[in-house]
């Protein structure tokens, strides 16, 4: 009930201040002196993450600060392993997937009547040969239509 009652005057106050222009203003001066204290203590707290101005903290202070810097680190590390990995795993697929796309392009070249063999840097000699002679048979069917 105390705890309503509170709410209550502070919500009068406050719709009091409103209606007066000077307090409205007072609220505004308030209101930014709130903001510089925030800055003022986001920045000490940024220069001693740093490692900066740290002669006044105390022994629990400071291993709240080195607590707060090893989970931090910890994120970062985290977030560096898994780019890592997802790096590898891209490279992975771009070495085997142009395996697989080799293979494809010998077993073609195999099927062509190619053998290269084992290894694919072997040179291959081609040289050139005399058609071969064809039978009789075929000889005369030849004949007969020409």
């Amino acid at each position: 009930m105390k705890s309503v009652i509170e709410r209550y005057n502070k919500s009068k106050e406050e719709h009091q201040q409103l209606a007066n222009p000077t307090s409205e203003v007072k609220l505004w001066q308030k209101e930014a002196a709130m903001l510089r204290q925030q800055l003022q203590n986001l920045q000490e707290n940024h220069r001693q993450i740093k490692g900066e101005e740290l002669s006044g903290l105390s022994v629990k202070d400071l291993q709240n600060l080195e607590n707060q810097l090893e989970m931090s680190l910890r994120g970062v590390r985290m977030k560096k392993g898994n780019l890592i990995h997802q790096e590898n795993v891209e490279l992975y697929k771009k070495v085997y997937g142009r395996r697989d796309v080799n293979e494809a392009n010998r077993n073609a070249q195999l099927t062509n009547g190619l053998s290269i063999g084992e290894d694919p840097h072997v040179p291959v000699h081609l040289q050139l040969c005399q058609p071969q002679q064809q039978n009789q048979e075929t000889q005369a069917r030849t004949t007969k239509l020409g």
